[in-house]
């Protein structure tokens, strides 16, 4: 484990040891920094789950209210009116062809990547370098799609993706802490309630196990389930 300084000690001593009610609990994150700069604040939602069934997974995107606080660079794979339709909405790099070669020598300067459904073909010669970095366009996050306009501003404007991993954990960014404690929470209650809305048929016992609030340098912070 990394050695702490003396904020996040000092923070760690503050932190009591107990569950945080959801107005208290980014009351907490929001005005305790762990460091100067203004940490993103993440969220660690444990779900019961068993995310080796197909029939169980916990995958989607959102758009958060107040956004996320960061500027999101928009990779667009089109043509013709497309490409322009990319670019007017405010996409950073758009092409075809051209992208692929980029890409294919190692260019990889944006943070999504969204592609008309005509272009995946042409895409899947780059799979293996986008897909394990997260990046592969995939129609079931809106990101294979005909509405490019809508796409690019939802990208831009705030959208969050997630999934639960192998131990059923859903991991995510949603602000930072410049936002203060009730646009976080906003934030947070359009992440949850669509979680909730996503549980799986035929997950068993209780579905939402824990949740964890944490800004980048900070402890992390149990929240109370039953205060949602």
């Amino acid at each position: 484990m990394a050695k702490l300084n003396k904020k996040q000690k000092a923070l760690r001593e503050k932190l009591e040891a107990r569950k945080y009610n959801v107005d208290d609990v980014f009351k907490f994150v929001a005005e305790n920094p762990g460091a100067k700069f203004d940490e993103s604040i993440d969220v660690a939602i444990r779900l019961g789950v068993n995310t080796k069934h197909a029939d169980q997974q916990v995958r989607g995107a959102i758009v958060l209210p107040n956004g996320i606080g960061k500027n999101v660079r928009v990779a667009v794979f089109a043509k013709g009116d497309k490409e322009t339709e990319a670019k007017n909405a405010g996409a950073d790099i758009v092409g075809s062809d051209d992208l692929i070669e980029k890409i294919q020598g190692g260019f990889l300067d944006f943070d999504s990547v969204i592609a008309t459904p005509d272009m995946m073909a042409k895409i899947a010669k780059v799979a293996r370098i986008l897909g394990p970095k997260g990046l592969m366009p995939n129609p079931k996050l809106g990101t294979v799609t005909k509405d490019i306009e809508k796409a690019v501003k939802a990208e831009k404007g705030g959208k969050v993706e997630f999934r639960a991993e192998k131990a059923g954990i859903v991991h995510t960014m949603i602000g930072k802490r410049s936002f203060g404690a009730e646009k976080l929470k906003e934030n947070f209650k359009t992440l949850y309630d669509t979680i909730i809305k996503l549980k799986p048929q035929n997950a068993k016992g209780v579905y939402v196990r824990s949740v964890t609030i944490s800004t980048t340098m900070g402890p992390g912070v149990s929240l109370d389930v039953n205060t949602l």
